[in-house]
């Protein structure tokens, strides 16, 4: 997508500056409705803005709206470093209010893309191509159309409806449940229009980065699992149905390495995954390394660059890292620090602070400088307080000038389908046979324990199934949408010397609509509490 980007920009200098020089030029070539888009090659330019406008911010301020108000990632200030006025702050503490940055950006973000979706349906619609061509990229379109809607229902709750282009009439308000059901009828009338994950890696690379029926049956099952908070009614037996349906297609199977789902190189070769965001160090949004990383420790991974030293999890979620032998500790940074071998895990030789003979020790707890509101201080001490993420390995290609990382990030893998059927047969759903396996929610969790190296479970209840959700999804945004779900979204974590409290109102669970847009659009409601 980026080689097509830099190719139409191109042209667009092009014609610029020859407009400027020679206006009588005869016009050799132009693209007019009756023969763009035409080409495979039309087809991809144009339907790649949606996808350039989902990786601009989904690893980034997405991310935060979903991490950043949960016990999993936190940003600190550091002596009034990385305060940036509050905003980290107001997600940890539920005290965003309606003009907080994220909230007004990720909105224009994700009506952005569901705009930008509704604008290409338009344009193939009155394209002279062939009908077979025209409905398969409109199926394509309308299944990330219902993927950024279902952004915007999951985090805003009440949103507007948007089917056409352009918008003439202000859009009003829509309830939740009306929301869920638009998403719901539009994945179900495309899902025979999507392809199938494949056996060929060729023909993999294609579809990766775009919606499969694999990608739609997930969601579904998502959107099912959290069917009581969106719409008050259960749909367990549905999720179970949708796991089913994507686990019949046997080209989904777990990776044998936990770690290689998550590195630089990772891509269309990785079999558990469902649907990802490309990156690579030119595309804005993955900036995992830049914030979760530690700074000291870049040049002992190969890479020498200015990053953040603020963002980490915190003490109780990383205290759910504590089965024996389970790989996925492995994606933290914590304790006494060495040097990487390159496959996942550490040499024998220690990692010192610059200019010191004392070695690099990260420690978990995160502890305030009294009466500064969430400040740890910036001591040596406090820089390394707050277990980081490895997770997102440190990308050794990563540049000074953008600093961003070139790990595609997984929104949908065969992991979570597992968790989620899990949990859905634990809240009353059949259990079902699927290839000849008989799955239950103690097998489905310890396929995952095993492929991690990681102790089998003797047994598994919800709270056990939440707690594995954290230690396999950890960083994936999904911590959010499970809290709410489990109805802990408001369980209090103080830290030592906090002088602030959480606001622990249940109207938090929905984060409310901008203040600019109820000024542009009267017929948009705010949501309740706000």
């Amino acid at each position: 997508m980026k080689t097509i980007y830099s190719f139409i920009a191109g042209c667009v200098a092009i014609a610029t500056v020859s407009s400027c020089t020679k206006l009588d030029v005869p016009v050799e070539s132009q693209y007019v409705k009756s023969n763009f888009p035409n080409t495979a090659a039309d087809y991809n330019a144009l339907t790649g803005t949606m996808y350039s406008n989902l990786s601009s911010n989904f690893a980034v301020n997405y991310w935060r709206m979903q991490e950043l108000s949960t016990d999993e990632a936190i940003i600190p200030a550091r002596d009034g470093n990385f305060d940036d006025g509050g905003q980290y702050r107001q997600l940890h503490y539920h005290t965003w209010t309606f003009d907080h940055p994220n909230v007004t950006g990720i909105w224009q973000w994700g009506f952005s893309g569901i705009n930008t979706c509704n604008r290409l349906l338009t344009v193939i619609d009155a394209a002279n191509s062939p009908a077979s061509v025209k409905t398969a990229y409109t199926a394509e379109i309308r299944a990330m159309r219902a993927l950024y809607y279902f952004f915007m229902m999951d985090t805003y709750g009440n949103v507007p409806i948007i089917t056409t282009f352009p918008v003439n009439t202000p859009p009003a308000t829509e309830k939740r449940a009306k929301v869920f059901d638009f998403i719901e009828s539009e994945l179900k009338a495309v899902l025979p229009l999507l392809p199938a994950k494949t056996n060929t890696l060729a023909t993999n690379i294609l579809q990766y980065g775009r919606p499969t029926k694999g990608m739609a049956f997930a969601l579904l099952a998502k959107m099912y699992l959290n069917a009581p908070v969106y719409n008050g009614t259960a749909r367990n037996q549905d999720v179970v149905t949708m796991a089913d349906s994507v686990q019949k297609n046997t080209n989904y199977t777990l990776d044998a390495k936990y770690r290689d789902i998550f590195l630089p190189n990772n891509g269309p070769q990785i079999n558990e995954t469902i649907f990802a965001i490309p990156y690579d160090q030119q595309i804005p949004g993955n900036q995992f390394t830049r914030f979760g990383f530690f700074y000291y420790l870049v040049n002992a991974y190969g890479f020498n660059v200015g990053l953040s030293i603020a963002m980490s999890t915190t003490p109780e979620f990383y205290n759910r890292f504590n089965i024996p032998n389970d790989f996925r500790t492995k994606t933290w940074l914590a304790g006494p620090q060495f040097y990487p071998d390159g496959n996942g895990g550490f040499t024998s030789q220690p990692v010192f602070y610059p200019s010191t003979t004392t070695q690099i020790n990260i420690t978990p707890q995160l502890v305030l400088v009294p009466g500064k509101p969430m400040d740890l201080g910036n001591t040596i001490a406090s820089q390394s307080e707050g277990v980081r993420s490895l997770k997102y390995y440190p990308d050794p290609q990563i540049i000074q000038a953008t600093r961003l990382n070139g790990n595609d990030v997984p929104v949908l893998r065969l992991a979570d389908v597992y968790l989620m059927k899990a949990e859905a047969i634990l809240r009353g759903a059949t259990p079902t046979t699927i290839n000849g396996d008989a799955q239950t929610p103690l097998s489905l969790v310890n396929k995952l324990r095993a492929r991690s190296g990681a102790q089998l479970a003797a047994s598994v209840d919800l709270q056990g199934l939440l707690d594995e959700r954290a230690r396999e999804l950890s960083w994936e945004a999904w911590r959010r949408n499970d809290l709410i779900r489990f109805g802990q979204f408001e369980t209090e974590y103080p830290l030592p010397n906090d002088v602030l409290k959480m606001n622990t109102d249940p109207t938090r669970r929905l984060y409310p609509i901008p203040s600019t847009e109820l000024k542009t659009n009267p017929n948009l409601v705010q949501n309740p509490g706000y």
